[in-house]
């Protein structure tokens, strides 16, 4: 087992299930304690006790992460233990697709709280922590359609878009600080969102990636990783595309 996180203390949003879990599962099993920050309790405490039971560091915490209070209660229980938060994994997000007429004013602002102002609140009460100890990563998740649209997404790409530039200006104003801070945009990954959708729609968004695959889990959680780690420590503002080569 590698213990490139040993010691290390790692926050997750949405680290329950999908993309983050994978994530969740990775860096325990490199030494982390892993914070897993989500909504869902029974798959959160479930996650906990697996890992637990072979012996990795991994505590839920039931946080909404668009309640600016809720953050700032999980941030100070995590830091009276603790002192620090060395690492901050943004990837909590939702969906609530419909086109541009017939996107509700309520599906506009559930996606904005979650996967803008969700990612605002936890690194503004993070950050102040990892300034103090002169040391931080912080990783957005952002997505493909952030950076290229996609129909029927008006929400969501707008706020991966947003991540994109928060990630920016957050790299330039936090970098005196020791702290590095980037974006990760996936692909079509293989996650339970996907398991719905039918076959034939399968086959052809494979057939628009050059490796002619989807992603997994595992893969961006492999990305957040190594951005979370030493090899990546001169790299920050960046935006990684794991997507197969979809975007060429």
């Amino acid at each position: 087992m590698n213990n490139r996180f040993k010691n290390k203390i790692v926050v997750i949003t949405g680290g329950a299930s999908g993309i983050g879990r994978a994530a969740t599962e990775l860096f325990a099993a490199e030494g982390a304690s892993v914070c897993i920050w989500d909504v869902n309790e029974i798959a959160g405490k479930e996650l906990e006790i697996l890992l637990s039971e072979k012996g990795l560091h991994a505590k839920f915490y039931k946080v909404n992460t668009s309640d600016f209070s809720k953050v700032e209660n999980a941030t100070m229980e995590i830091t009276r233990e603790t002192k620090r938060i060395d690492i901050l994994i943004n990837n909590a997000g939702i969906t609530r697709d419909a086109s541009l007429q017939k996107m509700t004013a309520e599906q506009w602002q559930q996606v904005m709280d979650v996967n803008l102002t969700g990612v605002f609140n936890c690194t503004k009460a993070v950050s102040p922590l990892m300034i103090q100890n002169n040391f931080g990563r912080i990783i957005n998740t952002s997505s493909i359609v952030g950076l290229y649209g996609n129909y029927g997404q008006t929400n969501y790409a707008a706020t991966k878009a947003g991540i994109i530039g928060m990630t920016k200006t957050w790299a330039r104003e936090l970098g005196k600080f020791n702290i590095t801070v980037n974006a990760v945009a996936p692909g079509f990954i293989a996650t339970d969102m996907i398991a719905t959708v039918p076959e034939k729609v399968i086959e052809m968004m494979k057939e628009k990636v050059p490796l002619k695959k989807l992603g997994t889990p595992e893969d961006v959680a492999a990305v957040y990783a190594f951005l979370a780690s030493d090899e990546a420590k001169f790299i920050s503002g960046a935006t990684i595309s794991v997507d197969g080569g979809m975007t060429l």
